[in-house]
């Protein structure tokens, strides 16, 4: 069987159009590994594979979720994995793209053994800022508490799923990511990251930005149902709804996003820089030579 490629790298590092330009050469199909991406009907925000990227080769979970679904790495790895098989059944390359790194563990790594979320908690969590949430968590298991903060000290989302274990269970989430470690299995992926200097990226994501909402990203915000917790979560809907509320004017709307974003970006260097296993190639590197890079 073809062991599967992971193309990994930040936001905005142009992994889709790369994605189908190696599964063309190496008959391919693409995975998708972006959180949000999984997500139907909010392709613009998310800058999802366009319809012309995906005509030719075949995308598989790209706008599978409704809205209103919830959604973490474990259920991910649960809908990944079986397609994954089913393409190496076929003779096919899997090619794993994406830039959500807990979401990409579990599917290498295998899933933690964390419990599934309490609805109850999760939403008293998300009335707490993220210093409240910190603040417990450093009580409650100061190892993960310095992980977290290291790593992701502005996500929410990531700080209050480790409280919640914490108060879940009543022990410590930091107990639960041990098999992330294993280097048996980190000896048997192979993967590339795609990587920009600091400045070109943050140009491309301010592009990106000030196209995403000429292009429909508002609309979709406007139409985004409000039991869609996992969704508003997304780097852009909050900032969008305080601009349709009028809180933010459009320009005030649009730099906050590009600023919010160029620090996700950040945050994803720091974690694949700790991912041994994947290999650093300039996004501009040209095909022939990645895939010289990349073939068993």
């Amino acid at each position: 069987m073809n062991s599967p490629l992971y193309l990994c790298g930040t936001t905005a590092s142009g992994k889709s159009s790369c994605a189908v330009a190696l599964a063309e050469e190496l008959h391919g199909e693409i995975v998708n590994a972006d959180a949000f991406q999984i997500y139907r009907g909010l392709e613009t925000l998310t800058a999802a594979p366009s319809e012309e990227e995906k005509k030719d080769i075949p995308h598989h979970l790209y706008g599978t979720l409704s809205l209103a679904e919830p959604c973490d790495a474990a259920r991910y790895e649960s809908l990944a994995s079986p397609i994954i098989t089913d393409i190496q059944s076929r003779g096919k390359l899997p090619i794993i793209v994406g830039g959500s790194g807990l979401y990409l563990k579990f599917l290498t790594h295998g899933v933690s053994p964390a419990p599934p979320s309490d609805p109850k908690i999760r939403a008293s969590l998300e009335k707490l800022s993220t210093e409240e949430i910190i603040h417990q968590l450093r009580q409650l298991d100061p190892q993960e508490a310095q992980k977290q903060t290291r790593q992701n000290s502005e996500n929410h989302r990531h700080l209050s799923r480790a409280l919640e274990i914490c108060l879940i269970t009543g022990g410590k989430a930091s107990d639960l990511r041990k098999n992330f470690a294993n280097p048996s299995i980190t000896a048997q992926l192979r993967g590339i990251l795609l990587t920009w200097p600091t400045d070109q990226l943050s140009r491309r994501i301010d592009q990106r930005t000030a196209q995403m909402l000429k292009n429909g990203a508002i609309e979709e915000i406007r139409a985004l149902p409000q039991n869609s917790a996992t969704v508003r979560q997304a780097i852009g809907v909050r900032e969008i709804e305080s601009h349709l509320s009028g809180a933010l004017d459009r320009e005030a709307c649009l730099e906050k996003i590009a600023t919010s974003t160029r620090q996700y970006a950040k945050r994803q260097r720091n974690w694949f820089r700790r991912e041994s296993w994947l290999t650093p190639i300039p996004s501009e590197t040209p095909l022939p030579e990645i895939i010289s890079l990349i073939q068993p």
